[in-house]
C-alpha cells in the first residue's frame, strides 16, 4: 500500500517555478493591499463618522467589477495574461502612490478617496479574471490545480490575517498616510515575480465580445453544476462578504475600541480562512466539494448572527473566525470546482462569472449594508445578512445528491 506524504501533497504546486515565484510576489503584494483597505475604512469613518459612507467606498471600489468582469474574462482568453497583468498591477501600484501623496500633504477629501477606490475597481476588474485564469499556467496541468487554487486562496487570507494586523500596529503609530505608501512599495514584489515568469502563451481565442459572452453564458447555462453554485455565491457575497464595510462601525461603537480593534476583528477572520484554505489544500481532491459547500455556508451564517449579537471583544473575535472560515471555504471550493470542469479555452470568461458573482455582487452588498445600517443599526444588518446566508445554504443543500 502507498502511503502519501501529507507534507509534499499540501505544498505539490510548488514544484512549479512559476507558482513559487506568483505565490511570494503575490503575498507580499496582498498584505500591501490588506494595510491599505482598512487604512482607507479608518479614514472615512474618521473623516465623515458615516456608516452610509463607508459602503459607499466599498461600492466604489468594486462596482466596476461586475461590469468589467466579463470584458477582462474576453480579453484574457484573447491575448497574452502575462502582460495583462503587468499593465493592471502597475495601475493598482499607482492609485496607491496618489492615495499616499494626497494623505501625507493633507488635501486628501472623501471625493478623492471616492475617485480612487473606482480607479481600483477598474483595474481590479481586468485584473481578477486574468490571475484566476493564469494559474493553470504556473502549475502547467490540471494535477495540481486543485492544490495551486488552495494555496493560493491560503495565501490571501494569510495576507486578511496579517495585513489587517499592521494596518492596526500603523494606524496608532503613524497615520493612514504611510499605510498607502507602504501598499504601493508592495505592487513592485508581484510585478518583479511576473517579469520573471516563464510562460509559453497559449493559442489566442479570437473570438469577438458578444459572440464570446454569449457562448460563455450558455455553456453555464447548460451546466447544472454552474448553474447552481454561481447564484449560491452571489448570495454569500452580497449578504456575507460586506461585513467588512460595518467592522468599523462594531469596533468603535459596539465593541469600543480603536483601529488596533478593528485590525483584530478583520485578522480574525483572516485567520478562519487561513484555516479553510489549509484544510482545502492538504484535502486536495474535488469529489466531496458540494458537500462541503454547504456546510460553509451555514457555518458563515450562524456565526454572523451570533456576531451580531456580541458585544464583548473575546466573543466577537473567535466568531469572526467562522465567519472568515465559512466564507473563503464556500469560495474557493466554488473556484475549484469551475476550474476543475471549465474548457481551457473558456476559462477566462468562465473565472469572470466567478469573479462577478463573488467580487462583482460584494458593492452591491457593501452599499446595502452601508445603507441599512444607518436605519437600523450594524449589529441588527449583520444578524440579517445571517439570516440570509443560513437560508441560502439550507436551500442550496437540497441541490447536493444531484451534483
Amino acid at each position: 500500500m502507498t502511503t502519501v506524504d501529507p507534507g509534499r501533497s499540501f505544498l505539490r504546486a510548488f514544484r512549479h517555478r512559476n507558482f513559487r515565484l506568483f505565490f511570494a510576489g503575490q503575498g507580499v503584494s496582498m498584505i500591501g493591499t490588506w494595510v491599505q483597505q482598512i487604512a482607507q475604512s479608518w479614514l472615512v469613518y474618521r473623516l465623515t463618522g458615516s456608516p452610509f459612507l463607508l459602503g459607499l467606498t466599498s461600492f466604489a471600489a468594486q462596482i466596476p467589477i461586475l461590469f468589467l468582469a466579463p470584458l477582462g474574462g474576453v480579453l484574457s482568453d484573447r491575448f497574452d495574461r502575462r502582460r495583462m497583468l503587468l499593465v493592471t498591477q502597475s495601475v493598482l501600484m499607482s492609485q496607491a502612490l496618489v492615495l499616499a501623496v494626497l494623505t501625507l500633504s493633507g488635501h486628501i477629501q472623501v471625493w478623492h478617496i471616492l475617485a480612487l477606490a473606482s480607479v481600483y475597481g477598474i483595474a481590479m476588474g481586468f485584473d481578477t479574471p486574468v490571475r484566476q485564469s493564469l494559474l493553470i499556467g504556473l502549475v502547467g496541468d490540471k494535477q495540481d490545480l486543485a492544490n495551486a487554487i488552495a494555496l493560493n486562496s491560503m495565501l490571501m487570507n494569510t495576507s486578511r490575517m496579517i495585513g489587517p494586523s499592521i494596518a492596526g500596529v500603523l494606524l496608532a503609530l503613524l497615520s493612514e498616510g504611510w499605510c498607502f505608501l507602504i501598499n504601493a512599495a508592495s505592487y513592485l514584489a508581484i510585478l518583479l515575480a511576473v517579469h520573471a515568469f516563464h510562460i509559453t502563451p497559449g493559442a489566442p481565442n479570437r473570438v469577438g465580445l458578444r459572440q464570446g459572452l454569449r457562448e460563455a453564458a450558455r455553456y453555464a447555462w447548460r451546466s447544472r453544476i454552474v448553474r447552481t453554485l454561481l447564484p449560491l455565491l452571489a448570495l454569500m457575497s452580497f449578504m456575507a462578504s460586506p461585513y467588512v464595510t460595518l467592522m468599523p462601525v462594531i469596533a468603535h461603537d459596539v465593541l469600543h475600541g480603536g483601529p488596533h480593534t478593528l485590525g483584530f476583528l478583520v485578522g480574525a477572520a483572516g485567520l478562519g480562512a487561513l484555516a479553510g484554505t489549509s484544510w482545502l489544500a492538504v484535502r486536495g481532491r474535488v469529489s466531496g466539494l458540494p458537500r462541503v459547500i454547504s456546510v460553509s455556508a451555514a457555518i458563515a451564517g450562524l456565526a454572523l448572527i451570533f456576531v451580531s449579537r456580541s458585544t464583548a471583544s473575546w466573543l466577537s473575535l473567535p466568531l469572526m473566525v467562522g465567519v472568515g472560515f465559512g466564507i473563503i471555504v464556500t469560495a474557493a471550493s466554488i473556484n475549484t470546482i469551475l476550474q476543475t470542469i471549465v474548457p481551457d479555452d473558456k476559462r477566462g470568461r468562465l473565472m469572470s462569472f466567478y469573479t462577478m458573482a463573488f467580487l462583482g455582487v460584494a458593492p452591491l452588498g457593501a452599499l446595502w449594508a452601508g445603507t441599512l445600517a444607518s436605519w437600523i443599526g450594524a449589529p441588527n444588518t449583520l444578524l440579517m445578512s445571517g439570516c440570509c446566508c443560513l437560508l441560502g445554504a439550507l436551500v442550496y443543500r437540497r441541490f447536493v445528491p444531484v451534483l
